[in-house]
């Protein structure tokens, strides 16, 4: 098997002929001399595109193209660069393959329903997808051998609309292959390869589409093609779409699917990481290859699949994971069971709990290895499942952590880059999990850390002005529309930014709880308070929705003065700059809801420290001097517990947020803050790391269960 070949490589001069190979790879997304090689192209046209090399390669005219591929100065950026990407696509600094040989020769296989890599290809909805990206960016930048399987969905999530009276509209634009760096994947004869799948009674052909991610490789799956029936078509159109029998078909899809379309380009991973239950059907598809394929028995295959299989569970709530009724189970695993020895009741019992076939249920009994993703989620996941081990007192239940992190190099603004490559190390990112390099950040100058800080800050307000002056153009937006999406903000004065899923759990509304209060904070004439909201809900989420349009209401209200902003259509684009460019980071789940919550984690690398619920990740982050935690302890309701956590909100932002934040030395520099964005930064960027996170996973989870599964193989 092999990729489709390039596009572009008539169009551009063989001097420069491995752009085309950079702009497929989206290792760009980042590096920061990839992406200033392509704003040296057409700075304009990188910006319109959206950040994306192929559609800007393919839009721009030829003769402008070789022109500036003539530009010495370009030449030498474009060297630089290909040094770059050779040097990291290869082997010379790499952490990993010296110190654990057990997987240089077969690749951990990493299967997620959703991959948030650049806005430009739209297969993400949140956390969830944001997370995954992330760690197959980290797998690229340490040399673990890695290899990941999701969709393709053609018409991604959704794109927002919020209408005039703030409710939102989801938009399904159809998504274009070719507009992005994915490639297909063809045969050993240049055709486009098709993998065959059973869902139910029917046979559909998956096309496979592969996207380089760095040294990793990320394969999708596609049911858009002819060979299909219409309606088996739409089975890969959208993400977290339809009802729960097309939900049922996406997770066989997804988990047995994903193995085959392995097994059919000649992938034989040694190690599968199934990041949420959605791809749990991956399971008996392994056990029935090594039932019905070998002749293994079923014990002997059970075990062998538990030695090599690590499952992470993300979320904190018993509704919030897949629960399937036993008669859709049976309806598409009817024949399945016999193949694996079973009896219906047998295979059943695999993923039975509480009258249903629960997905994480299956993947707990499944795998050797589980994991919450904070500490205080691995200990709620412990006390949730307990009963599926129930002589085993809670300590004891076999569910780890492993705290989620963010990718450092993706996230940082260029403004506290050039800080850290100043004072830190010229190279800080090869040493980014190191703790004892970030004491330095300590020996930054105040004024100097404070101006990248309003650099950034400068670059969110020309964002949100140009995003609100282009849908003014294209929409028709009124210009009350205009002014909710946050044209009015004062650039000077303390921004609050709460970016995220509107679920109602994550509390977006519990600002609004005292008007009075929260209207003498926006008016305080010397000290006043903005706050910026952004964040999509599910679109059969009401409750969310109608918090989005209780945000979007405040937003219209002219008593509050432009104060409040909501910025519609978030996405990853929205999110780089907000979590770069905000003051304060807000985050009000209601406790212990919020497994990790990595929103924080990016901000506070970027200096914006944090104020929030002791939830997730702020749980384990949060030290008394590196942000402001909300602790009211535990109510007997949720009305209780909401008041009890707004007034405790309200009165931190009124005796100590905003009293730091405005109190100035002559130089207008509010030097009690920045020694608390640089105790952010020292305590969040080591600890809360992708590169400390896959580390994590591969010297407890990974190596072992790679030395599991050759000791058993053997």
């Amino acid at each position: 098997m092999y990729v489709e070949p390039a596009l572009l490589s008539d169009k551009i001069p063989s001097r420069v002929a491995r752009l085309e190979e950079l702009a497929y790879n989206f290792w760009w997304s980042w590096h920061r001399e990839s992406r200033d090689l392509f704003k040296m192209l057409d700075y304009s046209l990188w910006r319109s595109t959206g950040h994306n090399p192929v559609r800007m390669l393919q839009e721009m005219a030829g003769d402008h193209l070789a022109e500036v591929c003539a530009d010495p100065l370009f030449l030498r950026q474009y060297d630089a660069t290909l040094m770059a990407l050779d040097r990291d696509m290869g082997n010379g600094h790499l952490w990993f393959p010296e110190q654990y040989p057990e997987l240089v020769e077969r690749q951990v296989a990493y299967f997620s329903a959703e991959f948030g890599l650049h806005q430009s290809l739209p297969i993400y909805s949140g956390g969830l997808g944001v997370l995954a990206g992330d760690h197959c960016k980290e797998a690229s930048d340490i040399g673990l051998p890695f290899v990941a399987v999701g969709f393709l969905y053609e018409m991604g999530y959704f794109r927002q609309h919020i209408t005039a009276d703030g409710w939102q509209e989801a938009i399904y634009p159809r998504f274009i292959p070719r507009e992005v760096a994915i490639r297909e994947v063809l045969t050993g004869e240049g055709e486009s390869l098709y993998v065959p799948i059973e869902v139910g009674d029917r046979t559909i052909h998956l096309q496979v589409w592969h996207v380089q991610v760095g040294r990793s490789d990320l394969y999708l799956m596609d049911a858009d093609n002819e060979m299909n029936a219409p309606w088996d078509r739409e089975l890969t159109a959208r993400l977290y779409g339809g009802d729960q029998e097309m939900r049922i078909q996406q997770e066989i899809v997804l988990g047995l699917g994903g193995l085959r379309v392995l097994r059919a380009m000649g992938v034989r991973p040694l190690i599968f990481h199934l990041n949420e239950g959605h791809s749990a059907f991956l399971l008996l598809e392994r056990l029935r290859e090594l039932v019905e394929g070998e002749g293994w028995s079923f014990a002997e295959a059970r075990q062998a699949v538990r030695a090599s299989t690590v499952f992470t569970t993300h979320t904190p709530v018993p509704a919030g994971h897949d629960v399937f009724p036993y008669y859709l189970v049976e309806k598409y695993f009817y024949n399945y069971w016999p193949r694996l020895g079973l009896s219906r009741e047998e295979f059943l019992e695999l993923g039975s709990y509480d009258e249903g076939f629960n997905m994480t249920v299956l993947s707990l009994r499944m795998s050797g290895r589980s994991n919450g993703v904070s500490k205080l989620h691995g200990e709620v996941s412990r006390q949730m499942w307990q009963s599926l081990w129930p002589n085993e007192p809670i300590e004891q239940v076999p569910i780890s952590h492993v705290t989620n992190g963010i990718h450092v190099p993706a996230w940082i603004g260029e403004a506290m880059n050039k800080i850290y490559r100043k004072y830190l190390k010229p190279d800080w990112v090869e040493y980014h999990d190191d703790p004892v390099l970030w004491e330095r950040i300590l020996d930054v100058p105040d004024a100097e850390l404070w101006a990248a800080h309003l650099h950034l800050k400068r670059k969110l307000m020309g964002i949100i002005r140009e995003r609100a002056r282009r849908r003014r153009v294209e929409n028709g937006l009124t210009a009350e529309q205009v002014l909710c999406a946050g044209t009015f903000l004062d650039p000077d004065a303390l921004i609050i930014g709460f970016a995220r899923r509107f679920a109602t759990y994550k509390r977006a509304t519990i600002i609004f709880h005292d008007w009075d209060r929260l209207s003498r904070l926006l008016h305080d004439r010397y000290r006043p308070v903005q706050f910026i909201f952004a964040g999509k809900a599910h679109p059969a989420d009401e409750g969310g929705k109608r918090l989005i349009q209780q945000v979007y209401n405040a937003a219209r209200d002219p008593a509050l003065g432009g104060r409040i902003a909501f910025i519609d259509d978030y996405d990853l684009q929205v999110a780089r700059y907000l979590v770069q460019g905000v003051d304060v980071w807000l985050n009000m789940p209601r406790c212990p809801h919020e497994a990790s919550g990595t929103s924080g984690q990016k901000a506070a690398v970027n200096g914006i420290p944090n104020l929030s619920v002791l939830d997730g990740w702020w749980a384990e982050g949060y030290n008394g001097a590196n942000g402001w935690a909300i602790s009211t302890g535990q109510c007997e309701d949720d009305w209780s517990q909401d008041a009890a956590d707004a007034d405790a909100l309200y009165h931190l932002l009124e005796e100590e947020v905003v009293p730091l934040f405005y109190k100035r030395d002559a130089d207008d520099v509010p030097r009690g803050w920045v020694q608390v964005m640089k105790e952010a930064i020292r305590t969040a960027v080591p600890a809360f790391c992708t590169r400390r996170m896959v580390k994590e996973y591969t010297e407890r989870f990974y190596v072992p269960a790679a030395r599991e599964a050759q000791a058993g193989s053997e």
